[in-house]
This record gives structure tokens, sequence and C-alpha cells, in this order.
């Protein structure tokens, strides 16, 4: 039986450069509990699809997650400027939303 990640795995292999399949491995490697694989996705993606925005939240709480909140807020700045250039409110608002409450932490 095929599972979810050898069929992304397989879409991805016929469009290597869609954004979509590679932000989909990303989550899903994450769901799998393997950063590493994760982390490899979203850096890609603000690589090379860098108005992907979706990509900049999910990125920045994997930094979180692992315990670098200065990776993680400079990833939620260049998201807010990408979500500015895009004209994307809903992103922005999000973004800065957990600029602002990770630099209120690291303040405490």
């Amino acid at each position: 039986m095929i599972n979810r990640l050898d069929k992304l795995l397989e879409f991805i292999g016929n469009e290597p450069n869609d954004p979509f399949l590679k932000y989909a491995l990303a989550t899903e490697y994450l769901r799998l509990n393997n950063q590493e694989k994760a982390l490899w996705f979203y850096l890609d993606l603000v690589k090379n699809h860098e108005d992907y925005v979706g990509t900049y939240y999910h990125l920045g709480k994997l930094y979180e997650g692992m315990q670098k909140p200065y990776d993680a807020l400079k990833v939620y700045q260049k998201g807010m400027e990408v979500a500015k250039k895009i004209k994307d409110q809903h992103a922005l608002n999000e973004l800065m939303g957990v600029y602002n409450s990770l630099q209120d932490e690291m303040e405490d």
C-alpha cells in the first residue's frame, strides 16, 4: 500500500519545482517527526519560491521548536516583507502575531 509520503515523493519526481508539493512534503515530514527533511524543504521554498508566503510561518515555528528563536524571528521578518510585497494582509497579520509573541517571550 502506498502511503501519503510515497505518493508525494512520486508527485515531486514528476513536478520537481512545484512549490505546493514541496510545502506538502515539508508538512508531511513534520508530521512524521523528521525535522531535518522538513527543514530542507522549507529552506528550498524560501530560496527558490520566495513568494510562497505560507512557508515563513511554518519554518519559523519549526525553528522555535528547535530552540532557535533568533532564526525564527529572522524568518518571520522575511515573511512579513514578502506578505507586504504580495499584499497578503492575512499572512502579514499572522506573521506579525507570532513575531511579537516570540519577542515578548524572549524578553521575559
